[in-house]
């Protein structure tokens, strides 16, 4: 009785139907809302990084099949409540108009609350564009994502007492932008830190944990 007793209490709880369900419908929901942002990114990175694309068609690649993601699920709702499919019409005033401004919006703006101070925000501009777009699409869903450093010049190395490093991204590269970025991870915990890191690597980019004047994530885009 007792040896029956103890073999219930170690077996382990199993989630019900219910939670199940649950689970499934948040992970489709996470889905549906992160795949307009990895089409835009990852498929900019890539035809950047690997098919040698110039940055702004990379861009474009990725912005048309953002806009075709964006134009599919209008396309559903459109036929949910009118019966009717009409590709075209979204894709032209919904869509495309939506991609586009988010786009400038992401080339143009960072927010005071993710920058750890006004040089960071100063220099935002000659981060490379394919991280810009990358980074405020973490912002979209990470509201306290924090851009601890990005351009450096060369005599920045001695005033935070590391010794110069001429290979870094954090320096203006030939093609006139920076290509790496340093990104908050003090006090955010193990887990969230972890996912940041992994949504950042499926849009394409580098990333790993550094602690040379701090512990902070490293995200850059290769230099082609």
């Amino acid at each position: 009785m007792v040896t029956a007793l103890e073999d219930v209490r170690r077996e382990p709880r199993r989630l019900g139907p219910w939670a199940v369900r649950v689970i499934r419908l948040a992970a489709k929901a996470v889905l549906v809302a992160l795949l307009p942002f990895l089409a835009l990114v990852r498929v900019a990175v890539f035809l950047y990084e690997h098919q040698g694309w110039p940055t702004a068609l990379a861009l474009a690649g990725g912005t048309a099949c953002s806009v075709a993601v964006v134009t599919a699920y209008g396309a559903w709702l459109w036929h949910r409540f009118t019966g009717q499919v009409r590709l075209a019409l979204v894709a032209r005033r919904v869509a495309l108009p939506f991609v586009a401004a988010y786009c400038v919006y992401a080339l143009v703006y960072l927010s005071s609350a993710n920058a750890k101070s006004d040089r960071v925000r100063a220099y935002y501009a000659s981060l490379h564009p394919l991280l810009r777009v990358g980074l405020s699409t973490l912002i979209v869903f990470d509201r306290d994502a924090m851009i601890t450093d990005l351009a450096r010049r060369p005599e920045d190395y001695r005033t935070m007492g590391l010794p110069q490093n001429d290979a870094s991204l954090h320096l203006v590269q030939p093609d006139g932008y920076s290509h790496a970025a340093d990104l908050r991870t003090t006090g955010r915990g193990f887990l969230r830190n972890r996912l940041v890191q992994l949504y950042l690597w499926g849009l394409g980019f580098d990333t790993r944990r550094h602690t040379g004047t701090s512990d902070h994530l490293h995200v850059e885009l290769p230099v082609r």
